[in-house]
């Protein structure tokens, strides 16, 4: 570890110059990845100093041990820069965990009413209001790009993107099914009832890394539906595009522009193929993806809200620190939540050796 650690010093050094060159100013992409590795490393090297200043401090107290009057206060120093030195150590290793290439994208992001007809239609809705606050908490910007409505105000599907730093290094512990326990507004005898909505989180897929051939693409354009006054029945801005050798259809209607909705369907449908794929390619990691805190196994009840007893049960966290204040959580304050499956995450990894795997 402690090798590598000084090659990374190294390494931040050479970025450091780098960057200090004009020249790298007039390339882009070379500016744009230099920073990035520049923001990666910073607190790595900035730890492994403070690692270097605690054996120092170590070393300095072993020296004054043999001075009887300075050995009390040696001996202080020396147990506060053991202590210091172990407490470092542990920080580097989950500074050096492989990191998710993934975690810097946006994420597009999908929520469906699941079992309990209409109940779960309206915990759809809930689902989607926890994210839009917790987006406006993080500075995230979201943006709906279609969703499909039950007569009562439930939603029977909706697909929406949010873009922002770290999105997908947050969002991607929500996918899977998420269950309510809750007397429903529709209950005349005050029953509690289970239902179940699922979220699908995918990292946006950017055009780089996953083309398609227009060839491929049957494009229709439709009157949108839902709320919008007379502009609903003039124009047809709506976009329908469906990948005929797969079958993926992806719609969008949230804008009046029509040009502005086909850019949005195409980046989901890139998203949706590229995750297909993807998928396909890890299938002989399944068991593994599975046995480790946040790989969205979208089968799995991840989660359950329960009203009456106000409080929110993630299954992936165990003991006190699997249970949260529902009406924190249900009003867009995951950070706790979020925080305590990263940090599940972590410990799963070090005890795995580390690898993220091809999952990322």
């Amino acid at each position: 570890m402690l090798d590598k650690l000084k090659e990374i010093e190294k390494r931040l050094a050479e970025v450091e110059q780098q960057l200090g060159d004009p020249a790298v100013y007039g390339d882009r992409e070379k500016l744009r990845a230099l920073s990035r590795e520049q923001k990666e490393l910073t607190p790595v090297v900035a730890k492994w100093r403070e690692y270097c200043d605690a054996e120092e401090r170590i070393a300095e107290a072993m020296e004054l041990l043999d001075d009887a009057e300075m050995r009390q206060l040696a001996q202080e120093e020396l147990q506060q820069g053991k202590a210091d030195k172990e407490r470092l150590a542990e920080e580097l290793k989950l500074l050096l965990l492989p990191r998710d290439p993934n975690d810097d994208k946006s994420v597009v992001l999908e929520i469906r009413g699941g079992v309990g007809g209409e109940e779960g239609a309206f915990f759809a809705a809930d689902l989607l209001r926890m994210y839009t606050m917790y987006a406006e908490r993080r500075g995230w910007r979201l943006e709906i790009a279609s969703v499909n409505e039950t007569e009562l105000g439930g939603i029977k599907e909706v697909s929406l993107t949010v873009e922002g730093e770290g999105a997908w290094s947050r969002l991607k512990y929500e996918a899977g099914t998420h269950r309510v326990q809750r007397v429903p507004e529709t209950e005349s005898s005050g029953r509690i009832q289970t239902s179940a909505a699922t979220v699908a989180v995918m990292p946006e897929a950017e055009e780089v890394e996953f083309s398609i051939d227009p060839k491929d693409l049957q494009i229709d354009t439709y009157r949108s539906s839902g709320a919008g006054g007379q502009h609903v029945n003039k124009t047809e801005s709506a976009i329908r595009i469906t990948h005929l050798p797969t079958g993926t259809v992806v719609e969008c209607q949230d804008e009046r522009s029509q040009y502005k909705n086909k850019d949005r369907a195409m980046k989901i449908l890139r998203t949706k193929l590229y995750e297909a794929e993807k998928e396909k390619q890890d299938a002989a990691i399944a068991q593994t993806r599975r046995t480790q805190v946040g790989t969205g196994d979208r089968s799995g009840k991840i989660r359950t809200y329960n009203f009456p007893q106000n409080r929110v049960t993630d299954h992936r966290l165990t003991g006190d620190s699997k249970n949260f204040n529902i009406a924190a959580i249900i009003n867009g304050d995951l950070d706790a939540l979020i925080d305590a499956l990263t940090v599940a995450d972590q410990a799963a990894r070090l005890q795995e050796g580390g690898a993220y795997g091809k999952e990322s």
